[in-house]
């Protein structure tokens, strides 16, 4: 086996200039490594310390310059030599490159054996040379094109970024309205698929035929959940655009929670899931929006089903210190990954493989839009409260579990409302040791 006689990196986006500097490096005897960006090859560099970086001068993202400029402030690579290998020759550009800290200047096509003599020469520690005057007028320039370039990518960012506005506006429109457009109809059918499931011959006729009971069973539960998903788009549409309204009432929390318990009794009990709480931890009288504080909660429930496997405990607890009631609801499920853990509360956002998703709010790992912990989260800001997710990473095996932990203000207050503090979040009871929820 013949011994490599060093390991180069090249830097190119041109599928064909990196298979002849490939090829003939390789022959060479040189372990080459590629790169189709700037910024991929810093890191790539960065990560094995090449004898040798080749780049061209006109990349996708930074240009070879700019590469070389990165790369000579580190350390690690002040003295490895960097070798520019472009199709431009034109008058100033090869100065240029050297003035960035680029140590030769290769012009495509290149002469293969030529080649391999120069790269030989550039990882023997030579150099180009280059009259010191017109060096320094060189870095003049290119210092004088380092500005221009990075004002023309400034003002680029700037229209992107205000295209970017006027389409994320125009999304938060067209979820509004088509939310509501859906709304309007199945409205209709929903009231009328109740008025179905409630007529009497009908009732009679499921009573006795068990296929009929089903159909319309399915029916009647597939108009429910499309409505629920409407609901979901029409709150967090809301939430987007600044204009959720909050309608302040006499609000039994306990009582919300043991409501939406009953609701999913049936899915826990085929699940085998144990849920544990105390109603009386709960507030009895709070000021907020009791429809919208629902919501949140049973996301939350929801979400604790969804990521506990058959056979867990979902643990809820909650106390109050006259001003806040500070509640949790801790799963003993698959938990979140640390890098997760701030995204998941991001609109459309979603842990999982869209190949593999469910509409199932109960069903282990099933799925949704990606809404419902948004939506808890803006449900909670504007009643001025905070919420936050505690795991310590995501392990189908060990089942490390995760706990949403909420603060809210038992009274609200909707103008001027000052949210707890960050440290405030923190005053509840520390989560027990052990796998049980």
């Amino acid at each position: 086996m013949n011994e490599i006689r060093g390991t180069i990196l090249y830097i190119e986006d041109d599928p064909a200039s990196r298979e002849v500097v490939l090829r003939t490096l390789e022959q060479a005897g040189y372990e080459v490594l590629l790169a189709e960006r700037g910024l991929e090859g810093i890191d790539m560099a960065r990560k094995v310390t090449p004898d040798l970086i080749l780049t061209d001068i006109r990349l996708p993202d930074l240009n070879g310059r700019e590469v070389a400029t990165m790369l000579r402030k580190d350390s690690q690579f002040r003295d490895t030599p960097i070798v520019a290998i472009t199709a431009y020759d034109h008058t100033g550009e090869r100065e240029m490159a050297l003035a960035a800290g680029i140590d030769g200047y290769i012009v495509k096509p290149i002469n293969v054996e030529e080649f391999q003599k120069r790269i030989a020469f550039y990882l023997d520690g030579g150099q180009d040379d280059i009259e010191p005057e017109r060096l320094d007028a060189a870095r003049e320039r290119y210092l004088e094109t380092v500005v221009a370039e990075l004002e023309g990518r400034i003002r680029q960012l700037e229209e992107t970024n205000k295209s970017l506005y006027q389409l994320d506006e125009m999304k938060d429109a067209f979820i509004q309205l088509t939310a509501h457009e859906l709304r309007t109809p199945l409205t209709l059918i929903y009231g009328y698929s109740r008025l179905l499931e409630d007529h009497p011959p009908l009732k009679a006729l499921m009573s006795q035929d068990r296929n009929i009971a089903e159909l319309i069973g399915g029916l009647v539960e597939s108009i429910n959940r499309m409505y629920e998903t409407i609901e979901e788009l029409l709150i967090m549409s809301r939430i987007m655009t600044n204009q959720i309204e909050l309608t302040i009432k006499p609000t039994n929390l306990g009582m919300i929670v043991a409501k939406i318990l009953k609701e999913y009794e049936e899915a826990l009990k085929n699940r085998n899931i144990r849920v544990i709480w105390n109603q009386s931890e709960w507030p009895i009288s709070m000021r907020a929006d009791p429809d919208l504080l629902r919501v949140a909660v049973e996301n939350l429930l929801s979400n604790a089903i969804k990521f506990t496997p058959d056979g867990g405990a979902i643990r809820l607890k909650a106390q109050m210190d006259g001003q806040y009631v500070y509640f949790s609801i801790r799963d003993s499920g698959v938990g979140i990954a640390k890098e997760q853990q701030e995204a998941i509360f991001e609109s459309f956002h979603t842990t999982r493989d869209v190949l593999t998703h469910t509409t199932s709010k109960t069903a282990f790992e099933g799925g949704g839009l990606g809404l419902g912990l948004p939506i808890c989260k803006g449900i909670i800001t504007a009643h001025g409260g905070r919420i936050r997710v505690e795991s310590e990473g995501y392990d189908p095996n060990t089942l490390p579990g995760s706990e949403f932990i909420v603060v809210l203000p038992l009274i609200t207050r909707v103008k001027g409302q000052k949210a707890p503090t960050k440290n405030t979040i923190f005053k509840l009871s520390p989560r027990p040791q052990g796998k049980e929820a």
